[in-house]
């Protein structure tokens, strides 16, 4: 064997791999990993690139199973309103900017924390105050929402006589007039008065993401939601040779038209794999672009009201949410783009939403046959007991986005209250999935929530927030262990991606890896969200360096 192109040494590497759990030194070679421990070390010649450990830690390199790089990257470039801590806090963000741009036409921002407010309610009459001579359009951060001033609210025509739209609810105060506030399908009404960012922004914001997610040490993703107009966008991306992660496309299934979109569904794959061929055959470098995944939006949110549930919500017994779909009709879509060959990758939030997605899959293979689809349920956060060993059953992918896992502010201040005490105990059941046997994969959801893996892990191995609360964990029994975690993050999105050579550390498998910055196998749980990333490796070609 000719000697390695890199070999690390001197540290401990854990390689995911359950005949060798632990090595000291890896070396590879045309991308793959070609040695272990005395093996690798064997490999060095006098060309080889060493990368000394130092006592540090290589792992697999993290692969996120649901986050929206093109859509979180271009928000990047908006109002910053990210994290605000209070209503006060936004509002000066959204003036210094406003000031700023003062030829802006719309002040658009996107991520608020929906806690922020009064029953996760804003009102336009805030917003008119702070902007008051351009309209003012905010998402929140978990997307399910949008905050409007009252120019955007005039400017979509949306006032005390536009009704609900079918899957979305207009806010209103006692007198029929809207407060600002737009739930789920209602957004809509919104959206198209919004100024659209165009293929500059949105290629300027993927090279954002990419950039963080390198940092993070993420070397492959699920674009969880996207329309065929924007593949373009990560083809030419791909094409230039800039592309720092592998990127599996989902395109969005609308309720309204799914049948007219299997064509263009199929065009789209075809326009990737045809593209993919040609890189290859010109050996253009860098991360690869697949269209293999369709995306289902079964429900909505808890916090805002609009997961699909089972039962009543608590705060409000006359609803129980709003599903997407019915049961039949989702079964039968899912079949349809089934039979076409794509992936199915349904959020799924609520219980019934959970049993509906469960539902459709058993359906799928029952009329379509067995295969090897892999369906995904994304998010997977409040479980009924009796569908909890339907995911092992069913061989469907418990998909988790283990940073909410926490008992934190959002929890308290609206899920909880609108759950009561024994719902409430149902929510991110991590352990009980993954002792059925079932995959469990990791995600972040970002930019929803931060994408920086090492945040999650911490968080799936502790169910605790930053300042270590609760003491015993919430939920404990739903904990992972260390390895476990790991694993979900990289092993198992490995399994998402149908890529089971990926996802560890041996002999054969890509030279995907991620350098952290300290020793993390005996490293207590609290500790591991501060652990930083050093290095990130996609297919042996460093993406991330500090």
């Amino acid at each position: 064997m000719p000697p390695a192109c890199t070999v690390f040494r001197g540290g401990t590497v854990l390689t995911g791999d359950l005949s060798q759990p632990v090595a000291t030194a890896v070396a590879v070679h045309g991308g793959r990993v070609v040695g272990l421990d005395s093996e690798a070390l064997d490999l060095v010649g006098k060309d080889t690139l060493v990368v000394e450990l130092a006592g540090r830690c290589l792992v697999p390199g993290f692969r996120d199973g649901h986050i929206h790089p093109l859509w979180g990257g271009t928000e990047t470039l908006a109002a910053p309103i990210v994290d605000a801590v209070d209503v006060e806090d936004l509002l000066g963000r959204l003036r210094r900017y406003a000031a700023a741009r003062p030829g802006l036409p719309w002040i658009v921002g996107y991520g608020y924390p929906p806690e922020i407010l009064p029953a996760g309610v804003g009102d336009a009459r805030v917003l008119d105050a702070a902007v008051p001579d351009r309209p003012v359009a905010l998402w929140s951060s978990d997307h399910h929402m949008a905050w409007a001033s009252s120019l955007a609210l005039a400017a979509a025509g949306i006032d005390v006589h536009t009704p609900d739209p079918p899957r979305g609810t207009i806010v209103r105060r006692g007198d029929g007039t809207p407060t600002g506030t737009l739930l789920e399908a209602a957004i809509e009404l919104l959206e198209p008065h919004v100024p659209p960012s165009g293929a500059t922004v949105k290629a300027e914001g993927l090279a954002v993401a990419l950039q963080r997610m390198a940092a993070a040490g993420i070397v492959w993703v699920q674009e969880a939601a996207l329309g065929p107009e924007d593949v373009r966008v990560y083809l030419d991306l791909a094409a230039a040779g800039r592309l720092t992660a592998d990127v599996n496309i989902a395109l969005r299934v609308d309720p309204a038209r799914w049948a007219a979109q299997r064509e263009e569904f199929l065009a789209a794959r075809e326009a990737a794999t045809t593209a993919a061929a040609a890189r290859a055959a010109d050996g253009v470098p860098g991360g690869r672009v697949t269209v293999a995944s369709v995306k289902f939006f079964a429900d909505g949110v808890i916090e805002g009201g609009t997961g699909a549930l089972l039962e009543p919500y608590v705060d409000d017994p006359c609803s129980c949410g709003i599903p997407n779909w019915s049961a039949a009709e989702l079964a039968e879509a899912v079949a349809a783009f089934d039979a076409d060959g794509f992936q199915a990758h349904v959020h799924a939030i609520g219980d019934a939403a959970v049993r509906m997605t469960l539902d459709a899959v058993e359906h799928t293979a029952r009329l379509n046959g067995q295969r090897d689809r892999r369906p995904v349920v994304a998010h997977t956060h409040l479980v009924h007991p009796d569908d909890v060993p339907r995911f092992a059953e069913l061989g469907a992918i418990a998909n988790f986005e283990p940073l909410w896992a926490q008992r934190n502010e959002v929890m308290t201040a609206l899920t909880e209250p609108r759950l009561g005490p024994e719902r409430s105990r149902w929510q991110y059941p991590i352990g009980d999935v993954w002792r059925t046997g079932a995959t469990v994969s990791f995600g972040s959801d970002w930019p929803v929530s931060s994408m920086v893996p090492m945040e999650g892990i911490a968080v799936a191995v502790t169910r605790q927030t930053r300042d270590g609360a609760p003491e015993d964990g919430w939920l404990p029994h739903q904990r992972l262990g260390l390895d476990d975690a790991l694993a979900a993050y990289t092993r198992g999105t490995a399994y998402q991606a149908f890529d089971d050579r990926a996802g560890c550390i041996r002999c054969g498998a890509p030279a995907d890896l991620c350098l952290l910055g300290e020793d993390i196998a005996h490293l207590p749980g609290p500790q591991l969200a501060a652990v930083a990333v050093e290095g990130t490796w996609l297919a042996g070609t460093e993406v991330h360096r500090t």
